[in-house]
């Protein structure tokens, strides 16, 4: 249930906000946000909500965060601009809101850096990407982290055969809105998200239980019993099949790709056997500016796809131990 969500992130010492277009966010200390203490924004993937950072945030030490629930998705409101770049814009229009709602009068906005799990992750590049080194709306994009999540466009390529078909069955089905948004209807929409969930956990027997903690899944079950949850959480795969993927095509004949810092952090026993080749090639060139720019860090022990809830300590970890390396003349 929703209230669980807002309730938990006050006692975590997060503020809930609302922003013009209808995205509902949870921030803390963006008055503290400066060159040397960038603001966090912490985007969730599918089929979830800002809820899967609530082991991480208390782990972040007074880091600045911004937490949103991505548009269509949790409590905030749809869209119907479904790609990335905008869903990531949309964003950034709610952290702008929320900086300048709490009176903050700095000349200029602080750097940021996304991190993201997921179709989370997947705004954060597209975002990054089209954008280059410019800033987006004001902010700085000074660092990348992206948890469990290979290129869309290679996605793709690595779904021709069958052991890939069945894996990642969601990724077609669900990019057929006409036919997937009634059957998850049928079957429950809030079934449907705790099978997912389900399917795609770890095996670590802890880690399921952090991933349950704190009636997780009594909150995502009760945002995907909402029909509009349904709709955008489809139409967003939907672009993923179609705009999204036509867009890191262009990308890559123009030369545009991934030129910050990169963090890459997965599960060694999910991603791996998926990709073919070890993730931080398929991450290099032409995605990204190469090697050099790149930190991976797989977190193994039969942890599973969602590693802010199953593997928090090491999620947190990993960020903390990178974030010094975004320096201010990187930025």
């Amino acid at each position: 249930m929703a209230d669980i969500q807002d309730q938990k992130f006050t006692e975590l010492g997060l503020r809930r906000d609302v922003s013009n277009q209808g995205v509902v966010s949870y921030h803390r200390s963006l008055d503290k946000a400066s060159n040397d203490n960038p603001i966090l924004v912490l985007l969730h993937g599918y089929p979830q909500s800002a809820y899967i950072w609530r082991l991480v945030v208390p782990l972040l030490e007074d880091k600045p965060l911004f937490i949103p629930d991505l548009p269509g998705y949790g409590n905030s409101a749809p869209t119907d601009q479904h790609d990335k770049v905008s869903i990531g814009l949309r964003v950034i229009e709610a952290l702008r809101d929320a900086f300048d709602d709490g009176g903050n009068t700095a000349a200029k906005y602080p750097p940021i850096v996304l991190i993201g799990h997921d179709r989370g992750a997947r705004v954060a590049d597209a975002l990054h990407v089209s954008t280059g080194k410019a800033d987006v709306l004001g902010f700085r994009i000074i660092g990348l982290a992206l948890l469990d999540i290979v290129p869309t466009l290679y996605q793709w390529q690595i779904g021709d055969n069958a052991a890939a078909q069945a894996g990642y069955f969601h990724w077609s089905f669900l990019a057929n809105v006409s036919i997937a948004k009634p059957m998850i209807m049928a079957y429950g929409g809030g079934n449907w998200a705790a099978a997912m969930i389900n399917r795609w956990a770890g095996s670590n027997t802890e880690g399921r239980e952090r991933l349950n903690s704190g009636d997780s899944l009594t909150v995502y079950r009760s945002f995907f019993d909402r029909e509009s949850v349904i709709e955008a959480s489809c139409r967003d795969y939907e672009a993923g099949a179609t705009v999204d993927l036509y867009a890191q095509t262009q990308a890559i004949d123009n030369g545009q790709r991934i030129t910050a810092p990169l963090l890459l952090i997965y599960s060694q026993d999910f991603l791996p056997k998926r990709a073919r080749k070890p993730i931080e090639s398929v991450w290099d060139q032409p995605f990204s500016d190469g090697a050099g720019l790149i930190t991976s860090i797989p977190i193994g022990n039969g942890i599973g796809h969602f590693l802010p809830e199953e593997a928090p300590d090491p999620t947190a970890e990993a960020l903390l131990e990178w974030l010094p390396s975004l320096s201010p003349q990187a930025r």
